[in-house]
């Protein structure tokens, strides 16, 4: 099964900010929820670290750490890209997409703390992120592009050739 797995960086995207998501408000195609200043202000305070982001040599790092445990797994990584605030990646794995997901935000987390770019209690990850499968070839594709050319200015990226 291929899957578009999304995650965001601790802190960089938060509930009631300009086109957020909730577990309400995240099918392609339907609305965002509303800005709400307040439920921002709320999750600002219940956060207990600073929010994350990655600069390009983390970018780096996250991305040949997701190439490599891909490897390792034998799953066929189709594309990447490692954003300054989250991770996009298209990948056909035999196990749930939950499970690529947790297990590639661990390992990219264990290479950032023996490159010694964080201390091991950083958190870098927000708690879930997206997982969609993707059923039909066209729709790998069409992520594919979303992936590769619509994200802004490339950062770190991989592209598989298929």
């Amino acid at each position: 099964m291929t899957y578009l797995i999304t995650w965001v960086c601790y802190g960089s995207h938060l509930h009631g900010q300009d086109g957020s998501i909730d577990r309400l408000h995240n099918q392609p195609g339907t609305p965002t929820l509303a800005a709400d200043a307040g439920r921002v202000a709320l999750e600002q305070r219940l956060m207990d670290q600073p929010a994350y982001g990655m600069d390009q040599e983390r970018r780096e790092a996250v991305l040949a750490a997701i190439v490599e445990r891909c490897s390792q797994n034998r799953w066929a990584l189709f594309a990447a890209h490692i954003r300054t605030s989250h991770v996009h990646l298209i990948v056909d794995a035999d196990v749930t997409p939950e499970r690529v997901m947790n297990d590639l935000k661990s390992y990219a987390s264990r290479v950032l703390n023996l490159r010694g770019f964080d201390a091991p209690g950083r958190k870098r990850w927000a708690r879930h992120g997206s997982t969609r499968r993707l059923y039909e070839r066209a729709r790998v594709m069409a992520a594919v592009e979303y992936v590769l050319k619509k994200q802004g200015e490339p950062m770190a990226v991989f592209s598989a050739e298929y």
